[in-house]
């Protein structure tokens, strides 16, 4: 059996407040949700249900505030930000010292639900993919896990922003992107 690699910082409190880049991509990197046209992307309505899902994101999850964001045709980018104790601080603590058993706690709000990064987004997904079920015939929409990087300062976060906001701009290059190349080969077919 294939070993599953840790994308995970060991140790690290995924409840803790902070800013995070996030990326969730769809099974198979199947372009679901719309295309880019212009360098524009234009959302479909499964693009739209994604998008209306990530936005309701603090409804559900009260200490988190979205930042920017865009949804490609396969998957989404995006930084959320983790309000823990109600201050708006985008350098997350440093990384505590657990022992192995703290490590593997899981803080609860109120509700009782999880406040760490990957409760959210499993929310986000499982909202999704409902939605995806009960009006499609895709039963898998996400692929396993996804991708997150700690955001450390103001300089990463902007980086960050102007990344996602020039993505729809790169998507001929874009590795996510499953026809990469293919773009520019059409366009001179037509031609």
């Amino acid at each position: 059996m294939r070993e599953r690699k840790l994308t995970r910082l060991k140790g690290y409190d995924y409840s803790q407040s902070g800013a995070y880049f996030v990326t969730v991509c769809a099974h198979n990197r199947q372009n679901l949700f719309g295309g880019i046209e212009g360098g524009k992307i234009i959302l479909n309505e499964y693009g739209n249900i994604v998008n209306h899902c990530w936005r309701e994101i603090p409804a559900h999850f009260p200490h988190v505030e979205l930042d920017e964001f865009v949804i490609m045709p396969n998957h989404v980018h995006g930084v959320i930000i983790i309000n823990s104790v109600g201050a708006n601080d985008y350098s997350p603590l440093q990384i505590p010292i657990y022992s192995i058993k703290q490590s593997f706690a899981s803080p609860k709000n109120m509700c009782g639900t999880s406040k760490t990064i990957g409760s959210v987004i499993r929310g986000f997904k499982i909202g999704v993919t409902k939605w995806f079920r009960q009006n499609t015939d895709h039963y898998t929409v996400w692929q396993r896990n996804y991708y997150e990087h700690i955001i450390r300062n103001d300089t990463e976060l902007n980086r960050i922003r102007q990344y996602i906001i020039e993505n729809p701009l790169k998507w001929d290059m874009d590795s996510e992107n499953p026809i990469k190349g293919d773009y520019k080969n059409e366009k001179k077919e037509k031609a």
